[in-house]
């Protein structure tokens, strides 16, 4: 844990007093680029209650969906670990792509040279301006973590147990939150 800025490829963890958001309660968020003004990012851990042939029906394949954040929602974004595939990829960090030639994915998905292993897709994104980024984390409203490696990002079973796991892995006075109900009026 560090209390500064957040890197390229770094998470983000909604603090536990972050609540009554439906978006952004227990979230874990890949921050996936950043530059003098603009941080953006993807949730990793909220699945959205479509597939991805739901949106695109020329798509074969049961690839899930996640809500990657406020941000377009009505727009599809993708992260990645197949820069040869995909051309125009943008590295975010140890092996881990965003975006690229779309047009080039539809063949990949249907002949199962990609799997969802390798690929996950998003609606809409998070998105800070750095100023506002930095203020919420002086609230303490973000925990800055690690990067995480490729199997814990690409699992296809992230969900909202993925936020607990990091609460119990941080520790200390975040234990408690990693047995703690969705809801704390539940408890």
């Amino acid at each position: 844990m560090k209390d500064d800025f957040p890197n390229q490829g770094e998470i983000l963890i909604s603090d536990p007093s972050l609540l009554g958001d439906d978006i952004f309660t227990r979230s874990v968020i890949l921050i996936n680029y950043i530059d003098e003004v603009d941080v953006v990012g993807f949730i990793l851990n909220k699945p959205a209650d479509l597939k991805l042939k739901d949106i695109m029906p020329s798509i074969k394949n049961d690839y899930d969906i996640y809500i990657g954040g406020p941000v377009e929602q009505d727009s599809l974004y993708f992260i990645h670990t197949v820069p040869e595939l995909i051309p125009n990829s943008v590295e975010v960090n140890q092996g881990i792509y965003w975006g690229g030639q779309f047009k080039s994915i539809e063949d990949l998905l249907n002949n199962n040279v990609i799997t969802p292993q390798q690929i996950r897709f998003y609606l809409g994104y998070t998105g800070w301006k750095k100023s506002q980024l930095k203020r919420e984390l002086i609230e303490k409203s973000w925990i800055i973590n690690k990067p995480l490696n490729l199997d814990e990002i690409f699992s296809t079973d992230k969900n909202r147990e993925f936020w607990k796991e990091k609460m119990r892995l941080i520790g200390g006075e975040y234990l408690i939150w990693s047995n703690a109900p969705d809801n704390p009026n539940y408890n």
